[in-house]
């Protein structure tokens, strides 16, 4: 671990620090978006349009929860080299938040990382190092840091850590605070996916804390490792394979996820994400990212179950980030078609539940 040098001046730290609060304070909060549903159902269900910030997505969260949590600990000072392993929104919000500090940053990705996403963190003044092997990007990051006496940032063990998941306005809290004036408050289920695993244990130990009886679910989509540890029990569990669906989906089960604090999984096909996030773009009037599509998939299952049973309430899942980054791979046919899925079965499912209420997947 780097700590920075003792009489480096608390100025910075001190101005940073202050940066990062502005930053939040200009941001505000994000919006909890009402799904339409039949109101005759008596389910409502609420999405947390996480694309509103800054950098697009939920990992902006994470990206100012690390670097504050680095910065406090001395693992950051000025002239610090941030480096992380992430291809994806993790790595564009580091980035943003480097830019800001005045610190270089570096991102580890995998050589088939998409010209749209390199673009992506290079506009936020970040640069990409290449590695052949996706599983060899933590490794390759460790050393790259040790290299430039920098500072690996590792958002798959920090993620869990980082965040104070008590209050302090994090997502969990903002959910709840923007439900108060609900007609169902206390949401039945919150529906995440889990990439880190830092979300899913921020609200999982938030829900505990505050006695609610809501429940957590965490979608999975395929290739993921999460699913498989969860239904086992192990934390070292691994499928050596990476997911299509960015942002969620891992080979292995990292550092950060906390299986105790999840009341239920769901694995979800990736064709089945990908249709629901089409599906979803249509009724919102907006495109909407992969991972927000295996969230919905999750949410209309345990939505049907509700209905079934005759219950009413709340269901609450996450708009993880918007659609048009994806414009060359979830919303282009030819793609889909090269990845061997074929999505006329998952809409079909998705039309008979916004028709009747009923879930046949």
């Amino acid at each position: 671990m780097r700590f920075c040098d003792r009489s480096i001046s608390r100025d910075w730290v001190d101005n940073a620090v202050r940066l990062i609060e502005a930053d939040a304070q200009r941001s505000a909060d994000t919006h909890l978006l009402r799904y339409p549903l039949p109101p005759e159902w008596g389910v409502r269900l609420y999405l947390k349009d996480e694309s509103t910030h800054p950098t697009g997505s939920l990992k902006h969260r994470l990206a100012r929860s690390l670097f504050l949590y680095a910065i406090c600990n001395g693992w950051v000072c000025e002239g610090t080299t941030i480096v992380e392993a992430s291809s994806g929104s993790t790595a564009i919000s580091e980035a943003y938040f480097a830019k800001l500090l005045g610190l270089d940053f570096v991102s580890v990705v995998p050589a088939s990382t998409s010209r749209e996403k390199i673009a992506l963190i290079e506009a936020q003044g970040g640069r990409c190092h290449f590695v052949e092997r996706p599983p060899d990007i933590y490794t390759e990051a460790v050393r790259l840091a040790a290299e430039c006496d920098g500072h690996y940032m590792d958002q798959f063990t920090y993620a869990e850590r980082a965040t104070d998941w008590r209050g302090n306005n994090n997502i969990a809290e903002s959910i709840y605070h923007q439900l108060e004036l609900e007609t169902h408050p206390i949401p039945d289920w919150i529906v995440v996916g889990a990439g880190t695993g830092g979300t899913s244990a921020t609200i999982g130990r938030y829900i505990r804390y505050r006695r609610h009886a809501t429940r957590l679910a965490v979608v999975d989509p395929e290739n993921s490792a999460f699913y498989g540890g969860y239904e086992v029990g192990d934390a070292d569990y691994q499928t050596g394979m990476p997911s299509r669906i960015e942002g969620i989906g891992r080979p292995r089960v990292e550092p950060s996820f906390i299986r105790q604090v999840v009341d239920r999984m769901i694995e979800v096909p990736d064709a089945a994400s990908i249709a629901a996030c089409r599906h979803a773009g249509a009724v919102l009037g907006r495109r909407v990212g992969g991972s927000t599509g295996t969230n919905l998939w999750g949410a209309f299952a345990l939505i049907a179950e509700m209905i079934a049973a005759g219950r009413e309430g709340s269901v609450v899942t996450l708009l993880c980030d918007g659609g048009d980054r994806y414009a060359g791979t979830y919303f282009d046919d030819a793609w889909v078609a090269g990845q061997g899925m074929d999505l006329s079965e998952p809409h079909a499912v998705l039309s008979e539940f916004a028709a009747t209420g009923r879930w046949s997947a």
